[in-house]
């Protein structure tokens, strides 16, 4: 291995290492924890180190959403793969969705609420965030119904989820009805 090619795996080892550390402690503390000083004390390197990777935490909330888009593609992916029927593929999918906005409210956050830098739905988004939507689409395409663009569905969709998410998360809805309003968004919008 030459030199460069070390230097550009210490490289992308520290970057991997300054997100997934902003990322616990986002998901400990919340994102308001996540200072540029705070990062570099916990990685144990100075400042200068964390800015020749992100020009500050916009970025790396950014990187983190990038992150956990990849995460929330595979686990709908996965989620689906072992169901039979089309209803039991988006009843998946949603449960999916909940499930990874429940277990990583830092990350969603980051896809969702927080500014990362990112454009969306747009040419310029980044891979990982189209690949996201695509996994909606995957499944939701086929139900979207007869006249309706499988994308507007897709997006109709993925708002409702969004909303059961963040409103669940805040306690607006009680959590213990779950599993009725999963029943509920495919019976009334999957055309199946």
């Amino acid at each position: 291995m030459s030199v460069q090619e070390r230097k550009q795996r210490e490289r992308a080892d520290r970057e991997r290492l300054i997100v997934a550390t902003a990322r616990e402690l986002a998901e400990q503390q919340g994102w308001d924890a996540v200072t540029t000083r705070r990062l570099a004390e916990s990685i144990e390197y100075s400042q200068p180190v964390l800015y020749s990777h992100f020009r500050g935490k916009r970025e790396i909330i950014g990187a983190v959403a990038l992150e956990g888009a990849t995460e929330m593609a595979t686990a709908m992916r996965s989620a689906t793969a072992a169901a039979s029927t089309a209803r039991e593929r988006v009843a998946s999918l949603a449960r999916a969705y909940l499930d990874f906005a429940e277990r990583n409210p830092a990350v969603y956050d980051a896809l969702f609420q927080l500014d990362g830098g990112l454009a969306y739905a747009q040419e310029d988004t980044p891979e990982p965030l189209k690949d996201a939507f695509a996994a909606l689409m995957e499944t939701l395409g086929e139900v979207a119904g007869e006249g309706v663009a499988p994308g507007l569905f897709t997006e109709v969709f993925w708002a409702s989820l969004h909303g059961v998410a963040t409103l669940t998360r805040s306690r607006r809805l009680l959590p213990e009805d779950a599993e009725q309003r999963v029943e509920l968004l495919v019976d009334r919008l999957a055309v199946l």
